[in-house]
């Protein structure tokens, strides 16, 4: 295991950036019918790299990463069922297993056959990838995995956002948090000081809790407490020893949500693991938090594990729409 100290830099005058502008947005029609929306970063035929965000989150969460990322690579990320501009899902639409059919489609609808790429996942994007490791589409695409942040089971019994001691009424409890309708309201002084509570570390600099704020309190309500409700009782410690990519796991000392024993239980049962490393000072949201260490560790896993020849060109696919 390795510790990482990190240091994240502040922005120009401290002024939030531009959104990262796509070359090109599609929208990707996933098995159950859900229309995802989907960004393709970076030049045609570079090393590809398609990343997935957590619970609450959206595109945006990766913007540090795409900044780095297209200047050299071909970068997707997508929207989650529910997140973002993808849509709520219908009755039934909330599962692990429909998010590895929406992570299928993504990978078939942005990507040549054959064409391997790095893929990254934080969160419930981590789960994603858990959950989609013995799927067809993983295996033909996958080159390498990053695991940030995640957790395959017991995330309710484990967390540690509520100060309490460990038992059966703090995982009561925490699932009722996960589940909560309560609204989240405005961004405020008040709410970015219990957002960093619960999700980031004591190392955040405040435009990145700020950031992070304004990502999460976007979400829908109804959304974020679906995915809750599923979170609560996830178990893919099966779907971990499915995943036969080389892979790499980050996770944050300070992480409350899914706290490092998580990441040391993934690492261990990963058929084929590159090791786990614990980003000092930093919480649960590690590429927001440390997106230098996240940037890096993606980049270290494409000039490993993807070839120039095997980058190829972005495929259409039946099961796509362009976005005007």
């Amino acid at each position: 295991m390795n510790r990482t100290r990190t240091r994240t830099r502040t922005s120009a005058k401290g002024r939030a950036e531009a959104p990262p502008v796509p070359v090109r947005e599609l929208t990707v029609v996933s098995a159950d019918g859900a229309r995802i929306n989907v960004e393709v970063h970076g030049p045609d035929g570079a090393p590809a790299v398609v990343l997935a965000h957590g619970w609450t989150c959206n595109t945006r969460f990766w913007d540090a990463q795409v900044r780095d990322l297209a200047v050299d690579h071909r970068v997707v990320v997508y929207d989650q069922r529910g997140h973002g501009r993808t849509p709520e899902p219908g009755d039934g639409g909330y599962s692990t297993h429909a998010l590895a059919d929406d992570l299928e489609a993504v990978l078939t609808a942005t990507l040549d056959p054959g064409q391997k790429a790095v893929l990254g996942g934080h969160s419930m994007g981590g789960m994603t990838l858990m959950a989609a490791g013995g799927r067809p589409a993983v295996r033909e695409h996958g080159a390498a995995v990053l695991l940030c942040s995640t957790g395959s089971s017991r995330l309710t019994a484990e967390s540690l956002v509520l100060p309490i001691r460990a038992g059966a009424l703090r995982t009561r409890i925490t699932a009722a948090v996960l589940g909560a309708r309560a609204p989240l309201g405005p961004v405020t002084a008040v709410s970015k000081v219990i957002l960093k509570y619960a999700t980031m570390g004591r190392g955040s600099a405040p435009e990145r809790v700020d950031a992070c704020a304004r990502i999460v309190h976007a979400c829908p309500r109804a959304v974020r407490v679906a995915w809750g409700h599923v979170l609560a009782e996830l178990d893919l410690e099966a779907g971990v020893r499915e995943l036969l990519l080389p892979t790499a796991v980050i996770a944050g000392a300070d992480d409350r949500l899914t706290p490092p024993v998580h990441a040391r239980a993934i690492e261990v049962a990963l058929p084929h693991s590159l090791g786990l490393t614990v980003l000092t000072g930093m919480g649960h949201m590690t590429p927001m938090e440390a997106p230098e260490a996240v940037t890096a560790k993606l980049r270290e896993l494409v000039a490993a594990y993807v070839t120039v020849e095997g980058a190829g060109s972005t495929a259409a696919a039946v099961s796509e729409e362009e976005v005007a």
